[in-house]
């Protein structure tokens, strides 16, 4: 059985590929292009420094993830499709803040966008969301 660690990461892929349209990936490099539909790439971030309950032993995380969403520039309205798909990443994660009974809670911060060289590609426009996953685990490899 995987740790509680990997079955939440898995289900905030898996919220992440409620959205429409779009290519999800996890820990995936960066492309040379990208689809129409844009591509959402999750970071597995840094689970941190537990705070520690004993008896029964609890850690309890603030895990920080991070959510990539990419998109080819190219069009006259290259911010307006970024900020459609980022709503649309919004809508994924709110549905279901406890990633099905998983976690506690699910928080994300506001977008940091940034246009992508990539040496030999067209260019991309991008933006990173920080998502922060409370849960709590019994073993800290668990």
């Amino acid at each position: 059985m995987a740790s509680v660690r990997e079955q939440i990461l898995a289900a905030l892929l898996a919220r992440l590929e409620t959205v429409p349209g779009a290519t999800v990936k996890r820990e995936a490099p960066l492309p040379e292009t990208v689809s129409a539909g844009g591509l959402i790439i999750l970071r597995d971030g840094d689970p941190g420094d537990p705070e520690v309950i004993l008896s029964p032993v609890t850690y309890l995380w603030e895990h920080q993830a991070e959510i990539e969403v990419i998109l080819q520039r190219g069009q006259d309205d290259d911010s307006v499709a970024l900020d459609v798909l980022l709503m649309a990443v919004g809508q994924a994660l709110a549905a279901d803040r406890s990633l099905g009974g998983l976690a506690e809670w699910l928080d994300w911060g506001a977008p940091k966008t940034s246009g992508l060289a990539i040496d030999g590609a067209a260019s991309l426009l991008g933006a990173t969301v920080p998502v922060t996953i409370h849960y709590g685990s019994s073993d800290p490899l668990g």
